[in-house]
């Protein structure tokens, strides 16, 4: 076997082949490969990873932990500080560049860190999620995951299946397929075994006899030979979900960044100009101004935000949520919109056989006989509404008679549902070779086919009053809340199988209705999605009654009901409309679930939708965050984005609750951390076009954002207030300045307060009672500078770090919110720390001095006063723009 077979434009080859020219080919039997063979293929094509994720490697973990502009700005900074500090400088000295590349190793490892803690997560949860496969090896069957089939496995299909590599089909059995998720198209196909002979120009997605990658197998049963796989196959390599998640939270990560980046571009080359201006020392000002593009480059923000995401992922599968894209947290926390199905998520997942009717309302066996045939014989996708029926075998005292039905009858064919017939038929055949097609499905769908009724063993022609009666019967049921659908039958004994064409021309029988109820939790579920702002909208396939009844019943509004038939009528800019205004959307197709949703997301909206059959798969892959269950198949969950261990919206909620913790703790640090580096650079820029000297050294300034940014790891643990997750929350930076101006400016307040007090008192009183510019010795000159610098130094670091209390909440810190104990912790030990190193040998070499205890009264009093500003800064700022973070 050769690569050259692999290429998918050759596999159209295989279609014209004999299953012996087949097995030739691919060196096989009937039987299968043995597994001496099935090793030897892998070794040479690897494994069958038909959707790669190139981002969930090692490297890529790198690469994202060392590689991204923060990085960059500083790795260019520590360039710059090598030429100017070391190579160029007469008296070299690499404290600045040694700082600098220190910042950058840390903030890399211990985002590499938490990259890998992720990466591991993520594999371990997918494992719980990971698709399986039956094959046929050594004449024996074996169920594997589908990574490890090979070239030339025969691959054993049923209802259900998804198809895990591109197959020549050998053996069939009324076997149809969706290729929706690959080719957009909702229509149902049939395929075929048998060698090809048709030689008209078709797509290759036509061919009878060959199964694509990604399909999914609708009812009946196959076999097939793999005949490519992994990247080879036709749609391999290719994503069917689009990077939705990915690109909103790239997109705001950046505009963050360049907020950012914008601030540092200002006021950089002005600390630099004012400072060369006025200290008339031009390398000293550049060396400066390089310091203030550090401590305005928030380098730590990647590795906080990957810490907070990976953290919120491991939080959330404790909560039964998987998150399969660490990305799709913060889109999961800014949903407003989430659309679901009802079936299973504000009902119960099984359904209940109530009533088996004839045309008139009476109970009648005989029409849940022939239900009962149709649902035995269907080879289809297992559904509520078939288990429903079949559990009547187990009623009481009729036992025996199902069991006879059983063996009267047997299966000569079928056509499976789809959504536009909305129904489904079987033809089954007695004893006697009489054959009967029967169809069973949504009520206006059949009696539209019916052309007679059947009532007490007659044939009766439908009129106009007739059906009429028909819908009166049905309406009762519908208007209870009930799912309801019509059976019907007709003679075919001359035909030896059937198609869409004999579904006319039918007889009614009658009616089964189904009791479909609200889950116990369902209305406090959909109360607590609504108390988080999250707006519910039912997006269902059911009746237009039976889905107002259910509706009504756990608080979600009817009085807007738009029906799948209205969609069909309308454009796109009407949809628009449409959408906003309706909560409920009935009798609508998949293609319709997914116009609906991007309709949404076109209007502004953050659109999660809830799915997990086949027929959802169109809608999340639109939606900005698809979300299925444990329970669904297979594809559902391959292109979900986040997956519920439970189908329940409490879960869910839950979930989402999570995420927005998540969310609110990376915006903490991007803004709190953002104003306080923005005040203290502010305060610089005044204070340099005044003092004869640096307010505070290179190095010191270096040493201060390192030691703050390494604190601020710990914020990913922080508590949330209830009151931030109630609000889906936007991730940009569009409010960013403002935030930074604002807090940044009470800040530089302070700042400026305290060279003051530092330069007209506290300096003076140390150094013989001289102002800077009144003394002569140039030992007291650094004593001078080495005082005002520590005092700021610490200033600085005190504010900078008790900030963080007083801006993590809307409340009044510390009385009606307080930080989680590490932070608490982790902060009380930064400030003491900070403090000590005043006090140590390291100081000197630092350009610091040991400070008067004295001046620690002071320090007390400006950062209570700073705390109380903020405080009430802090409320005219909610006042007037409606939030804080």
């Amino acid at each position: 076997m050769t690569k050259s077979l692999l290429t998918s434009g050759d596999n159209k080859k295989f279609s014209y082949y004999t299953l012996e020219e087949l097995f030739r080919e691919f060196n096989t039997t009937i039987n299968g490969l043995s597994n001496s063979q099935v090793m030897e293929i892998r070794n040479i094509h690897g494994e069958n990873n038909i959707i790669k994720d190139k981002t969930n490697t090692y490297i890529y973990c790198f690469k994202r932990a060392f590689v991204n502009p923060f990085t960059g700005i500083l790795f260019v900074l520590a360039l710059v500080s090598l030429i100017v500090d070391i190579i160029i400088s007469s008296e070299p000295n690499p404290t600045t560049a040694i700082i600098i590349t220190t910042m950058i190793i840390l903030s890399g490892v211990i985002r590499l860190y938490q990259e890998v803690r992720a990466k591991n997560a993520s594999d371990k949860l997918e494992k719980s999620v990971h698709s399986t496969v039956t094959v046929k090896r050594e004449d024996i069957l074996v169920q594997i995951p589908s990574k490890d089939i090979v070239l030339g496995d025969i691959v054993v299909l049923k209802a259900g299946d998804r198809i895990p590599a591109d197959l020549r089909l050998i053996s069939t059995n009324d076997l149809f397929v969706s290729q929706a998720a690959i080719t957009g198209e909702s229509s149902i196909l049939e395929k075929k075994y048998k060698k090809f002979t048709y030689h008209q120009d078709i797509a290759i997605t036509q061919y009878e006899n060959l199964a694509f990658t990604g399909s999914s197998v609708i009812s009946g049963r196959g076999e097939g030979i793999v005949i490519a796989a992994g990247y080879q196959t036709l749609y391999g390599g290719v994503a069917f979900k689009s990077d939705n998640i990915d690109d909103h939270f790239y997109t705001g990560a950046n505009s963050i960044a360049k907020v950012m980046i914008r601030f540092m571009l200002i006021l950089a080359p002005i600390v630099f100009i004012i400072t060369a201006l006025t200290k008339e020392n031009w390398l000293q000002a550049f060396i400066f101004s390089l310091s203030v593009a550090v401590g305005l480059t928030p380098e730590m923000l990647p590795m906080v935000i990957t810490t907070c995401l990976a953290k919120g992922g491991i939080s959330m599968s404790k909560k039964k949520t998987i998150i399969k894209n660490i990305n799709a947290m913060q889109g999961f926390g800014s949903i407003d919109i989430l659309c679901m199905d009802k079936t299973g998520t504000i009902t119960n997942e099984e359904i209940l056989l109530e009533y088996y009717l004839d045309i008139l309302g009476n109970e009648d066996l005989k029409t849940l006989d022939y239900a009962y045939l149709n649902s035995l014989f269907q080879s289809g996708i297992s559904n509520p509404i078939d288990r429903a029926i079949l559990k009547c075998k187990d009623m009481t005292g009729k036992e025996s008679h199902f069991q006879q039905l059983r063996t009267d009858y047997y299966k000569v064919d079928e056509i499976p549902f789809d959504y536009e017939r909305k129904s489904i038929s079987t033809l089954i055949e007695d004893k006697n070779g009489k054959k009967t097609l029967i169809i069973k499905g949504e009520v206006e769908q059949v009696v539209s086919r019916c052309s007679s009724v059947l009532y007490k063993d007659k044939i009766i022609p439908i009129t106009d009053d007739g059906v009429g009666s028909v819908w009166h019967i049905v309406n009762e049921m519908l208007e209870d809340g009930m799912k309801v659908i019509a059976v019907a039958i007709k003679e075919v004994d001359t035909k030896d199988g059937v198609d869409k064409s004999d579904e006319s021309n039918l007889t009614l029988i009658g009616y089964i209705g189904f009791f479909d109820a609200p889950k116990k939790t369902a209305k406090q579920s959909i109360k607590a999605l609504k108390e988080l702002n999250i707006k519910t909208k039912i997006i269902t396939g059911d009746n237009r009654k039976v889905a107002i009844s259910v509706c009504k019943r756990v608080g979600i509004n009817t009085e807007s009901i738009a029906l799948g038939k209205q969609l069909n009528d309308i454009s796109n800019e009407e949809l628009l409309v449409l959408v906003e205004g309706s909560d409920v959307f009935a009798e609508v197709t998949p293609g319709q679930k997914s116009r609906i949703v991007t309709a949404l997301k076109d209007k502004g909206h953050i659109v999660g939708f809830l799915g997990d059959g086949m027929n959802d798969l169109p809608a999340l892959c639109a939606s900005d965050v698809g979300i299925s269950v444990d329970t669904a198949v297979d594809e559902a969950k391959d292109i979900s984005d986040v997956v519920l261990l439970e189908k329940d919206l409490n879960v869910l909620a839950e979930g989402i609750i999570e995420g927005r913790k998540t969310f609110t703790n990376m915006i903490k640090y991007i803004k709190i951390t953002a104003s306080s580096n923005f005040g203290n650079i502010f305060a610089i820029v005044c204070a340099s076009a005044f003092l004869p000297f640096l307010p505070m050294a290179s190095i010191q300034l270096l040493l201060l954002n390192l030691l703050y940014d390494v604190l601020c790891i710990i914020l990913p643990w922080d508590n949330v207030d209830m009151e931030e997750c109630k609000f889906p929350r936007e991730w940009s930076g569009r409010n960013l300045g403002r935030f930074m101006k604002f807090f940044g400016s009470i800040s530089s307040f302070f700042d400026i307060i305290t060279f003051i007090f530092l330069y007209f008192v506290l300096c003076p009183k140390m150094t013989g009672g001289l102002l800077f510019h009144q003394i002569d010795n140039e030992i007291l000159k650094l004593q001078y500078i080495a005082l005002f610098q520590t005092g700021w130094f610490l200033e600085s670091m005190w504010t900078q770090v008790l900030i963080i209390h007083m801006l993590r909440t809307k409340k009044t810190s510390f009385v009606e919110s307080k930080a989680s104990s590490p932070v608490i912790i982790v902060t009380i030990m930064g400030i003491c720390i900070f403090t000590v190193i005043t006090f140590i040998p390291l100081s000197k070499i630092l350009g610091m001095t040991i400070l008067p205890m004295w001046y620690f009264i002071f320090l007390f009093i400006i950062v209570i006063l700073y705390m109380l500003s903020t405080t009430i800064g802090k409320r005219y700022f909610i006042k007037k723009y409606g939030e804080l973070l």
